[in-house]
């Protein structure tokens, strides 16, 4: 297949995925809370209420708004993982949407990288880092959202102990918990009390807000809610005792951070060393440096130190980023 030919099919594609993508993003707004309502309201009323059958409450949603391609995303576990990120992240679209919008974008990297230096290694690699863009702003999405929740945990968990020991139930506790605070806390509780409040189980409820919210140290609330509820036990107590933990996690997260601060900050300097150095060198002697990108041994020592501070970069982010 000719380099021509492979750019056109390239082209059809990048047409008909963008396409795609702008009837998914349109077709997505569409649903309305009436119809949600009403299908959540159908299948009470035709389902038996039996185990199984009570997570009524949990998000039936599509990955894609496209029958076929919603029928191929349900077959791959990636994009079940893809779609439980875009949930954590409180994020508008679907799976589908992002993984058109990660085609459409590696497409036009190809392109640009193709068009920028005639090689199709560095058109791919391009396309490989635009096709990723879209899933780094998820991430990063997700990871701000769980950090909000994190920092509220320790006032949420104070709460509820307070309200415990006033004689509030479980229950109301939570209650208090979803109108006193503000998403991403407010939500997720008040998301769980609704499924506790319509027949399910608390310990599948507290499973589905973990399932939900990617924080470790919620795991020891959900834990030592079930564990009380069978053994029994002073609950308010047990929730105090998390909180504490809570917050001396806190303080040890803050120890690491200052010991790891100079290593971060050598990542940022060594990182951006290379091109201030370039720029001045480019403005002492324009013709020196412009060798780098106008002469073919030149073009390849770029593209090869791109790519080697591209994997020293991300050696020392994992260096520098310590699990506590």
């Amino acid at each position: 297949m000719s380099l021509t030919l492979l750019i056109v099919v390239l082209g059809v594609v990048s047409a008909f995925l963008l396409a795609s993508g702008v009837a998914a993003l349109l077709t997505a707004r569409r649903e309305e809370a009436g119809e949600r309502v009403g299908r959540r309201l159908r299948r009470l009323a035709l389902h038996e209420l039996e185990s199984p059958s009570l997570d009524l409450l949990l998000a039936q949603s599509s990955m894609s708004q496209v029958p076929w391609f919603n029928r191929l995303l349900e077959r791959a576990r990636f994009a079940s993982r893809l779609s439980l990120t875009i949930r954590q992240a409180a994020a508008k679209g679907t799976a589908g949407t992002f993984l058109l919008l990660s085609g459409v974008l590696g497409m036009a990297g190809f392109y640009g990288g193709l068009a920028f230096s005639g090689r199709w290694w560095v058109g791919a690699l391009l396309a490989g880092v635009a096709g990723y863009l879209p899933f780094v702003w998820l991430n990063q999405k997700k990871r701000a959202r769980m950090d909000a929740f994190h920092r509220q945990l320790p006032e949420v968990l104070d709460l509820m102990s307070r309200a415990l020991k006033a004689g509030h139930t479980f229950g109301g506790a939570m209650r208090m918990v979803a109108e006193e605070f503000d998403d991403p806390v407010g939500g997720e509780f008040r998301k769980t009390l609704d499924e506790i409040n319509y027949g399910l189980d608390v310990d599948r409820a507290l499973n589905n807000l973990l399932t939900r919210v990617d924080v470790t140290d919620l795991k020891f609330f959900a834990v030592s809610v079930n564990i009380q509820r069978e053994t029994g036990g002073n609950l308010a107590e047990i929730v105090e005792n998390i909180a504490r933990l809570v917050r001396e996690r806190f303080v040890l997260f803050g120890k690491v951070r200052v010991l790891s601060a100079e290593g971060r900050l050598s990542a940022w300097l060594l990182s951006a060393l290379p091109f201030v150095v370039t720029l001045i060198l480019y403005l002492i002697n324009p013709g020196y440096m412009s060798r780098m990108w106008t002469t073919e041994l030149g073009q390849q020592m770029s593209y090869g130190a791109v790519i080697g501070m591209g994997f020293g970069m991300w050696c020392m982010r994992r260096m520098v980023n310590i699990k506590v």
